[in-house]
């Protein structure tokens, strides 16, 4: 009984030494993250063109003065979401297309760097670190490039958003992936069938609702990244809503329906793609 106390008190003893240095390495690194931040902070303030406390007051000025115009000129705005339209469906149609293009691709290197399922399993490293590199690059950086190289327009935009989605969803389709029931994929190879058949008929059933339904979650994503991608002259409403902005006083009416259209876009398209992503996941609406 004494040894049962003695070894008890003991691992009290360590379990009580774990839990202060946990503590302490906690202490350590909390107070590094507050002073790198007081210094970011200050060197940003020594930056700035004005002081951040001084300008906080007047946070709200820029929003309230394209409100104001937007209510004096509010008649306007039904004439302005039609004059925005078209390219509000540009935008919706980058989305699309990039959202596309990126599941496809995904796809297949999902199914290649997928453990159990790979066709070459010794390239798994490559393909998977081939999916961190297009998910590494932000797509306005990929934009400017082939802006640069094939000028502004949607095409741009397109196969950035495309290049990065493709990352995204890779990842996340092999992860789907990996959770599937080998037995039909066992059974197809049992009888001869090739590759592509085993993923066709035992992979692709088990794990398309799950594939599609991040591919709409995606497709709200790149809806927002296209609108985006339009302040580098990628096409799309993006570029209107920065020639608005460019503007200044007399055209925030415009900013205003922009801003509108893109928030009722957004809305409809999270709802529709929502109800579809329950339907397929869970097999009814939400």
């Amino acid at each position: 009984m004494a040894d049962i106390g003695i070894g008890a008190a003991a691992v009290s003893s360590r379990y009580m030494a774990q839990v202060q240095r946990k503590r302490l390495y906690s202490g350590i690194l909390l107070t590094l993250f507050v002073l790198l931040m007081a210094a970011g902070f200050n060197l940003a303030e020594n930056r700035n063109a004005g002081g951040f406390l001084n300008g906080i007051t007047h946070i709200f000025d820029f929003p309230a003065e394209v409100l104001h115009e937007a209510v004096r000129n509010h008649a306007n705005l039904p004439a302005l979401f039609a004059q925005f339209l078209p390219s509000l469906i540009e935008t919706v149609n980058i989305a699309a297309v990039a959202t596309l293009l990126g599941a496809l691709m995904a796809v297949m290197l999902a199914l290649l760097s997928t453990r159990g399922l790979a066709r070459y399993p010794r390239l798994i490293p490559v393909f998977r670190r081939t999916m961190d590199a297009m998910r590494a690059i932000p797509e306005i950086v990929i934009a400017l490039v082939l802006i640069f190289i094939l000028g502004g327009g949607p095409v741009p935009a397109m196969i950035a958003i495309a290049f990065h989605t493709t990352g995204a969803l890779g990842k996340l389709f092999s992860e789907v992936a990996e959770n599937t029931d080998l037995k039909p994929v066992e059974g197809l190879a049992s009888v001869g069938a090739s590759w592509p058949q085993k993923m066709w008929l035992g992979v692709i059933p088990q794990v398309a609702p799950n594939w599609l339904s991040y591919a709409l979650l995606r497709f709200e994503i790149n809806i927002r990244a296209s609108s985006i991608l339009g302040f580098v002259g990628a096409g799309g409403i993006g570029y209107d809503l920065k020639t608005a902005m460019q503007w200044g006083q007399g055209k925030y009416d415009q900013v205003i329906a922009i801003f509108l259209l893109l928030f009722l876009t957004i809305v409809l398209v999270d709802q529709v793609s929502d109800h579809f992503r329950n339907r397929l996941v869970k097999g009814r609406p939400a």
